[in-house]
């Protein structure tokens, strides 16, 4: 009697573990709600983590990437030094890449591991509106390749190749 005690315990555990493991601390929602896709992208106005403010408007004219990560995000971590290799490219010639941090994170925290990762483009602290209006999140990473005219002309959840995501940088300089 007892070990089957131990084992329903056990098994409500690893249930709620689950629970907690695909419900991520992010900002990211379950399933998106918009094909954004042709579309004006939404405009927002974030902090940098230097307290600098960040208005996707103000980039009119500019090809631009946006990318929700976390720090906690496996493929984040990998994608990462591509996008810091291609701002350096793609950066000279206009195109610019915003990351938008979509955890819970403290601002000294996500200082320090961006400083580690080398990133070389401005990193804005998310929030549950901007999420909401880029159409949710299912997970992350979540990138928008934004054309200079302001319209989305692809958006993509999860890790991709270094060549994909290059590619895409070219469709948005076009």
């Amino acid at each position: 009697m007892k070990q089957t005690n131990v084992l329903v315990v056990i098994a409500v555990c690893l249930v709620l573990v689950a629970f907690v493991a695909f419900r991520s601390p992010s900002r990211a929602s379950a399933t998106p709600t918009l094909d954004p896709k042709g579309q004006l992208a939404p405009d927002f106005k974030l902090a940098t983590l230097d307290g600098k403010t960040v208005r996707l408007s103000d980039l009119r004219g500019h090809p631009v990437v946006v990318n929700f990560w976390a720090t906690w995000c496996e493929p984040c971590r990998i994608e990462m030094p591509w996008f810091v290799e291609l701002q350096k490219q793609y950066g000279p010639r206009g195109l610019q890449v915003i990351g938008i941090v979509a955890d819970d994170t403290g601002a000294e925290e996500i200082t320090q591991f961006t400083t580690k990762m080398g990133v070389n483009y401005p990193v804005v602290l998310g929030n549950e509106s901007v999420v909401s209006t880029y159409g949710g999140l299912p997970f992350l990473p979540a990138t928008f390749y934004i054309d200079r005219d302001g319209h989305v002309v692809d958006r993509v959840f999860g890790l991709k190749g270094r060549d994909d995501i290059e590619q895409k940088f070219q469709d948005v300089m076009k």
